[in-house]
């Protein structure tokens, strides 16, 4: 179930940058909370009739929805309490070797 989410997550993220990208700029950066055609340009016909604006409604809402699903999701599951380095020692098949002191080498006596 998660992954899911997870990869409807992505398409619409990914198609939400897109759909973004493709929007004509209206020229100015913050220009509607100034002066100007702020809430005029909102309310008017061109503004109600561009489906990018639509579609991009409908994907952020779409987005917010599954962002909510996911944590919900996740707070539901049993997480699991482990680090990646104890699962591995845990896992591991290799019998851990002590470290062995070098022995003194034998020299021959000579008689």
């Amino acid at each position: 179930m998660s992954s899911v989410l997870l990869v409807l997550q992505l398409i619409v993220a990914i198609f939400l940058v897109a759909v973004i990208l493709m929007q004509r700029s209206n020229g100015g950066a913050l220009s509607g909370l100034g002066g100007g055609d702020g809430i005029g340009g909102l309310i008017s016909a061109r503004g109600k009739g561009n489906i990018l604006t639509r579609i991009t409604a409908i994907l952020a809402t779409l987005f917010f929805v599954l962002s909510l699903a996911i944590s919900i999701y996740y707070s539901r599951t049993e997480v699991k309490k482990t680090s990646l380095m104890e699962e591995a020692v845990a896992t591991s098949s290799l019998p851990i070797e002590q470290p062995v002191a070098p022995q003194e080498p034998e020299v021959p006596v000579a008689e």
